[in-house]
């Protein structure tokens, strides 16, 4: 059947254009399969995801709604449409006259598309632009606690998704905080404890220790280490441990060694790791370490 229609089709191009065009023809006709469930489409190589990918489904995780997240609902040009509503368990909220609405999932805009759908189906609504917008997040959040200025739970979403965002966000480390943080993760079942060094990461620009934090994961921020001193000082007592601190640091910061005491006679009591206590002669260059007891004796002469 197919080489009748050529045949026919090149007897209609030489009596048109001539011979010699019908040729030129005949050496570019392809054959085509007889029936078409004997031709098989090539299966087309898959390009790889780009950073911009991978990116914009993170930000679609992050901005999605979920169960106990607060949305508010607007109709435009119908005010009395206006709805405050808490996503269920079932992942749904409740709307006038549509009624149960699944959103779980969706981004706001998602949402606010599929609830116009409903009303310009249910014709309730002529052309309804609809707009979500999300009052409360409470399905996702993180829990920053100890040593910073405000304590507590914040949202996680596309903005603050970062160890230092939440710090930022908390108020930052207290007075008497510590750049050494805890962070307490659970990623699909598995619990993980990562320590964070916040001086190192501003000092190196070592951004791989920024972490990325995820719903339910939990920022501690410990003490700050202390050295004690106590004897022949100016003022003695309890003082925040600096990185690499000496003795003669230490002793600054307590108003220097009074007319009575020597810095010959100084010692250090230091708890081992089987928690006894030992006393060491100390230098003024020796480094100090966290809970060391710096005891400065008094002068014989």
């Amino acid at each position: 059947m197919h080489t009748i229609k050529t045949a026919l089709s090149l007897g209609l191009l030489a009596a048109s254009f001539g011979a010699a065009a019908a040729q030129q023809v005949a050496q570019v006709t392809v054959t085509t399969p007889a029936t078409a469930s004997a031709y098989v489409a090539p299966v087309m190589p898959q390009a790889p995801l780009t950073a911009q990918d991978t990116q914009a489904a993170t930000d679609m995780r992050l901005e999605s709604l979920g169960m106990g997240d607060m949305v508010r609902v607007t109709v435009f040009r119908n005010p009395e449409l206006t709805t405050e509503a808490r996503v269920s368990e079932r992942g749904t909220i409740q709307f006038p006259m549509v009624g149960e609405v699944p959103v779980a999932g969706l981004t706001p805009y998602q949402a606010g598309a599929r609830i116009a759908d409903k009303l310009k189906a249910g014709k309730f609504v002529v052309n309804p632009e609809v707009t979500v917008s999300l009052a409360q997040v409470n399905s996702r959040q993180v829990s920053v606690l100890g040593n910073v200025m405000k304590p507590g739970r914040y949202p996680l979403d596309s903005t603050n998704v970062r160890l230092s965002d939440f710090l930022a966000v908390s108020g930052g480390i207290a007075p008497g905080g510590s750049d050494e943080v805890t962070v307490l993760t659970n990623r699909s079942g598995k619990q993980e404890k990562i320590e964070v060094d916040l001086g190192a990461m501003m000092r190196n620009g070592d951004l791989s220790q920024n972490v990325a934090l995820e719903p339910g994961d939990t920022v501690f921020v410990q003490k700050a280490p202390l050295v004690y001193i106590y004897g022949e000082v100016q003022k003695a007592g309890a003082y925040p441990l600096a990185r690499n601190m000496t003795v003669m640091q230490a002793l600054a910061m307590g108003g220097g060694v009074t007319v009575r005491g020597t810095e010959r006679g100084i010692q250090i009591s230091r708890r081992s790791g089987n928690g006894n206590v030992n006393r060491i002669d100390a230098r003024l260059t020796d480094r100090v370490q966290p809970d060391d007891v710096i005891h400065v004796q008094e002068s014989l002469f």
